[in-house]
C-alpha cells in the first residue's frame, strides 16, 4: 500500500451469535485507524457463514464463500455456533476448521499480553503461542477426505495422529523469525516422554532449525510441566512452539491468565493469506444485548494488519495495526472495560472510547 493508492480489500465473516456485533465493531475501528494514517479506505466484502449461510445456501461455509475469499486481501472472521447447527451440518469439519484447510493456513498466532487496567493472574506475561494448525492430535485435520477418528466396534474409538517433517519444519522457521523480532528465545513444547516417534520428532525436529537460528534461545518442555510453568512464572517464556491440540489447550490458559478469554486474539495464516479470528466463542446467551467484549477480535485485527506488513505492498499497515492495540491498551488502562473484565460499558461505548482514542497516538 506503500507504492499503491489500491485499496485493501478485506472480508467480513460475521459468523453466528456475538459475531456481528464484534465483526461490525472491528470493522469500524479498523477504518477509523486506516483513515488517521492517510491510506485509501478498505473495501470491506461481507460473505455469508454459520447460520446466516445455512438459511441462505444450505451450507454454514458455502462455496460462494471460499471462491469470494480466495480474492481478497485478508479476512477478519467472527465466531461461530456449530454445536446449534442442525446434525446434518455438524458432521464435517466446523466453519474455522474448513476455511483454515482450504487455504493452508498452517499457523496459528496466539499472544497472550496482561493490560494495564486488567485484573489478571498473571501480571507480568507477554508471550505468543504459535500452534501448528494442519496436522497434530486434532483428527479431522488430518486426513485428505473424511475424519482421522475412526470406531472398529461400537465399544471402540480410535484417532490418528499426523506429524510430517514439512509441517514440522515450517512452523518451526516461523517461530524462529518471530521470536528473532520479540525477546529471541523459543520454547518447544512436547509430550516425547510418552509418545517419542511422533512428539519426539516434533522436538527434534524443532531443534535441527533452531540450528540456523543462532541468535535465539532455545528449550523445550513436556506439555504438563509446561502448563504448571506458564501459571507459575509466565515472564519465563518468549515464543512457545507446539502441536496442534497442545497449542489449542495453552493458548486458552494463557489467555485466562492474561485476564480473559474475552481478550484472547489470534490469527491464522499461511505465507502468503491471514485471517484475524478471536479465541472466544460465539456467547449466544449475550448475543444482541450489546454486552460483548470485543478487544480480542479488535487485536486480532490490529495483529492480522501487523502480519501484512511484512510485505512490501503491505508496509504501512504496521502503523494502522500498532494504532489498534494503543488504543484498546489506553481504554482499559482508563478504566473502561466490559462486564467479563468488571466494568459497565456496552460493546457500542467500548467501541467509542477505542475509536476516539485512535486519534491520540
Amino acid at each position: 500500500m506503500s507504492d499503491s493508492d489500491t485499496p485493501l480489500r478485506l472480508g467480513l465473516l460475521e459468523g453466528d451469535g456475538i459475531g456481528p456485533e464484534i465483526v461490525r465493531a472491528t470493522r469500524d475501528v479498523v477504518d477509523d485507524a486506516v483513515a488517521t494514517t492517510g491510506l485509501a479506505p478498505v473495501e470491506w466484502v461481507p460473505l455469508p457463514l454459520g447460520h446466516e449461510a445455512i438459511e441462505e445456501y444450505g451450507d454454514p461455509v458455502p462455496e460462494r464463500t471460499l471462491e469470494g475469499l480466495a480474492e481478497l486481501d485478508a479476512w477478519i472472521m467472527g465466531p461461530h455456533d456449530s454445536a446449534s447447527y442442525a446434525p446434518e451440518f455438524r458432521t464435517g469439519l466446523p466453519p474455522a476448521g474448513a476455511i483454515r484447510k482450504r487455504f493452508g493456513l498452517y499457523a496459528n498466532i496466539r499472544p497472550a499480553r496482561t493490560l494495564e487496567g486488567v485484573r489478571s493472574v498473571a501480571p507480568a506475561m507477554d508471550l505468543l503461542i504459535l500452534r501448528e494448525n494442519t496436522e497434530g492430535l486434532y483428527a479431522d485435520r488430518n486426513m485428505a477426505a473424511g475424519s482421522g477418528e475412526f470406531q472398529p466396534s461400537r465399544d471402540v474409538a480410535l484417532a490418528v495422529g499426523v506429524f510430517t517433517r514439512a509441517a514440522i519444519e515450517r512452523i518451526a522457521h516461523l517461530g524462529f523469525e518471530i521470536a528473532g523480532e520479540r525477546g529471541k528465545k523459543v520454547t518447544i513444547v512436547h509430550k516425547a516422554n510418552a509418545l517419542p516417534m511422533t512428539m519426539g520428532m516434533f522436538r527434534d525436529v524443532c531443534y535441527e532449525v533452531a540450528a540456523e537460528y543462532p541468535d535465539v534461545e532455545v528449550n523445550d518442555e513436556h506439555v504438563d510441566a509446561a502448563a504448571a510453568h506458564l501459571v507459575r512464572a509466565p515472564q519465563d517464556y518468549d515464543v512457545i512452539v507446539t502441536e496442534n491440540l497442545f497449542g489449542d489447550i495453552l493458548s486458552d490458559l494463557a489467555g485466562e491468565l492474561s485476564g480473559s478469554l474475552g481478550m484472547a486474539a489470534s490469527v491464522n495464516c499461511s505465507d502468503t493469506q491471514i485471517m484475524a479470528q478471536a479465541v472466544h466463542g460465539a456467547a449466544p446467551v449475550l448475543a444482541g444485548h450489546n454486552r460483548a467484549n470485543p478487544v480480542a477480535l479488535f487485536n486480532s485485527a490490529a495483529g492480522m494488519l501487523r502480519w501484512m506488513s511484512r510485505t512490501q505492498r503491505y508496509s504501512a499497515l504496521r502503523r494502522v495495526g500498532e494504532r489498534i492495540e494503543h488504543a484498546v491498551a489506553d481504554t482499559l488502562r482508563a478504566g473502561v472495560a466490559t462486564s467479563d473484565l468488571g466494568g459497565l460499558a456496552s460493546t457500542s461505548e467500548f467501541t467509542e472510547q477505542v475509536r476516539a482514542r485512535l486519534h491520540r497516538w
